[in-house]
């Protein structure tokens, strides 16, 4: 093996690595690239691209796209999770502060099933965003208003 094979495997596991720190956290490129910069191991960020694309043709990281002014968002998907909803998330987007927070729950996969069964529709779940408000800039909303 050579030493551009073992670096390319090496930023790869790195990569991973960070990724699973991150478990249950949606992250872009460049927070990983900033990862790398603070630990002085800078990566990159074609190399990231290019790991973060193979390691979703492996199955171990889900690619988001919210929107067309958003980077894509890259997620670890555990094991456990893959065998209870088959990787399937869904996603509520802040309209103010772009806030991304994961649904991981049995309720929307009744919804999603009920649309499939009765409107003959299939989601796409790496595609689904419900729009809104977070806590946060609701509360501060109604704190302004007062």
């Amino acid at each position: 093996m050579n030493n551009k094979t073992q670096y390319k495997t090496k930023q790869k596991t790195e990569i991973m690595d960070y990724l699973i720190s991150m478990s249950g956290t949606h992250v872009t490129v460049s927070d990983v690239s900033r990862h790398f910069e603070k630990k002085g191991n800078p990566i990159g960020v074609t190399t990231i691209y290019r790991q973060l694309d193979r390691l979703v043709e492996e199955g171990v990281v889900n690619k988001y796209i919210t929107d067309s002014t958003s980077p894509a968002c890259y997620e670890y998907v555990e094991a456990e999770h893959k065998k209870i909803r088959g990787g399937n998330c869904y996603h509520c987007k802040c309209d103010k502060c772009g806030k991304l927070v994961h649904l991981h729950c049995e309720e929307i996969e009744d919804l999603i099933r009920h649309i499939e069964k009765n409107h003959k529709f299939f989601i796409n779940p790496k595609k689904t965003v419900f729009y809104g408000l977070c806590d946060e800039c609701r509360e501060n909303e109604e704190d302004a208003a007062v």
